[in-house]
């Protein structure tokens, strides 16, 4: 076999960027970085502080003297059951990832490969919540959980939540990219519609169901607004209230209102730095073919 080659063929060159243009892409994400890392660098370099040396004047970003008293502190008040708010806001958390999960998928694989009538209306609806604030909704579902007797009870907590409007999106918008010969090769064998949903579609969502899952434990560890209004037994309460427990019963104490924020910020960071590339990997996914 003959094998032609053009004779004025070269590799195209590639542009290279300008080593100034790098060194000021490389100073403005520093610069990004810093920004964004200077208010938990602040918070916990104030934990480490003793109390008289957070009220100084100047004061001080590093600590002088280093103390770990707010933190043991703390840990050996009898009157926070440290523990049972990790519990508290672990059940939550998971409980509430667990369902959003599973309606979300469920909700986004309906919406992708099944048609029927006020398909796009019903869609549009789901869209429309999430232009929606929480505090709009929040009485009613406030209202609702005294009609269902779920004050002031863990469960109040996950119920609400679901539904999520953005999950379903996110599922709907991967599971339409799925070829339909997969599906219909499934029926064809025999498989019900929820065997093709549990054995043939959610086998492929692996990054958008851990960046849902991720986002979904993130939001609900750092919720206080909601558990605030709803938990009202001091045993019940989440690590965020935690916060509020201590600003309302310490005062002008902020070595022990920023180490209680560095316990609260501490999991979900870790959570984060772990789960990072899920999150970029399903949202990079989600929508390309």
């Amino acid at each position: 076999m003959a094998t032609v080659q053009l004779a004025n063929s070269s590799p195209i060159p590639r542009r290279s960027r300008h080593p100034l243009t790098r060194s000021a892409v490389y100073a403005v994400l520093l610069i990004g970085l810093a920004v964004t890392l200077l208010p938990f660098i602040w918070i916990l370099m104030t934990s480490l502080k003793p109390a008289s040396e957070i009220v100084r004047i100047p004061p001080t970003f590093f600590p002088e003297q280093w103390t770990f008293n707010s933190y043991q502190t703390i840990f050996n008040d009898p009157k926070v059951p440290l523990a049972r708010f990790y519990l508290n806001s672990l059940l939550v958390s998971v409980g509430r990832v667990v369902i959003t999960l599973f309606t979300s998928s469920l909700a986004g694989y309906i919406f992708a490969k099944f048609a029927f009538r006020g398909k796009n209306v019903l869609f549009g609806f789901i869209l429309v919540q999430l232009m929606i604030p929480f505090q709009v909704v929040m009485i009613p579902a406030y209202l609702i959980l005294v009609q269902l007797r779920l004050i002031d009870s863990l469960w109040g907590l996950v119920i609400p939540s679901m539904i999520d409007a953005f999950g379903i999106f996110l599922m709907r918008q991967f599971i339409s990219t799925f070829p339909n010969d997969l599906i219909d090769a499934a029926r064809i064998d025999g498989a019900s519609e929820f065997g093709v949903y549990a054995r043939v579609v959610m086998p492929n969502l692996g990054a958008p169901l851990a960046t849902l899952g991720i986002f979904t434990f993130m939001a609900t560890w750092n919720d206080y607004l909601w558990p605030l209004i709803v938990i009202t037994t001091h045993e019940k309460r989440t690590l965020p209230l935690l916060l509020t427990w201590y600003t309302s019963q310490h005062g002008q104490r902020y070595d022990l209102t920023m180490a209680a924020s560095i316990l609260v910020l501490l999991p979900i960071l870790v959570a984060y730095i772990f789960f990072q590339r899920w999150i970029v990997r399903g949202i990079a996914l989600t929508g390309m073919k």
